[in-house]
């Protein structure tokens, strides 16, 4: 049987850790290897550690073919599927897999929009322009467009992914925003999610600069950004000849109202001694 190993689709999902690894070889030495190789053709999907101790130790193993792969997304959904289940996986992990399947949903998604063609020019002839319409419609009649699967919303990702909402977006800000050191600082669980998010805010050589300083550093750096963030408003200060001139305008109010107050008075009693009072 010929197997071929894609080293696209090997590295497609984190790796196990070496623990990991040491204890599926135990399993695999002990009990055999119980669960077949996933191929797509001659195409390894599904089975890479289990394929590679197997051959390592001489050992027999099963594969079954996959019935419904039609493309390299296909496969890649599935087996984003399949590993979200996995215990091991960090939250950071999780929550990148989650959002890649999104990415590969729209992307198929925007590539099934149908764009109409320009309609022909009409004809003098009616006929024939009533000939040249059915020919322009009878194509799409025959081929409707299948069904395509939409992207989730970001609730139905986070559940998938058993997340929260704010852990989705925090790990979406990562991947969009934060340098490749960053990136693999979360990874190896170096910093968490919220600290590469708020260090992902800082321009690249910044957060470059802070990942070449290690863990103290990056917790350093996303430290600083939350500080800034909670830091009042300073109020501006106010030029000595404004405050002056504002306070001078404030004493010729009160004695302007001081004046008006004394007219009303005096109108009033004036009104009262003409009414006979």
């Amino acid at each position: 049987m010929n197997i071929v190993v894609n080293e696209e689709l090997k590295a497609y999902i984190e790796p196990m850790t070496p623990e990991e690894y040491e204890a599926l070889e135990r399993s695999i030495l002990a009990e055999g290897c119980r669960d077949a190789l996933v191929l797509w053709g001659e195409i390894l999907v599904d089975g890479h550690h289990r394929y590679a101790i197997c051959r390592k130790h001489d050992l027999p193993f099963q594969t079954v073919q996959h019935p419904h792969f039609q493309s390299m997304d296909d496969v890649h959904l599935w087996m984003i599927d399949q590993h979200l289940g996995r215990r091991s996986l960090s939250v950071f992990q999780r929550g990148e897999l989650a959002l890649r399947k999104r990415d590969i949903l729209a992307a198929r998604r925007a590539q099934a929009r149908v764009k109409l063609p320009p309609l022909p020019p009409i004809p003098e002839d009616a006929e024939a322009a009533t000939q040249d319409a059915a020919l322009a419609i009878e194509p799409a009649a025959s081929a409707p467009e299948a069904p395509v699967e939409a992207p989730p919303s970001r609730e139905a990702l986070a559940k998938a992914a058993r997340l929260s909402n704010t852990q989705v977006g925090l790990i979406e800000k990562i991947r969009k925003q934060a340098a490749p050191e960053v990136v693999e600082a979360v990874k190896a669980g170096t910093i968490s999610i919220n600290a590469a998010a708020a260090v992902a805010s800082l321009p690249e050589d910044e957060q470059r600069a802070a990942a070449s300083g290690g863990d103290k550093e990056l917790k350093e750096a996303a430290k600083r950004v939350r500080e800034s963030r909670r830091k009042p408003k300073e109020i501006p200060a106010v030029a000595p000849e404004a405050a002056a001139g504002a306070e001078d305008e404030l004493q010729q109010l009160r004695q302007r109202v001081a004046e008006l107050t004394a007219e009303v008075a005096s109108l009033r009693q004036q009104l009262y001694e003409l009414q006979g009072g």
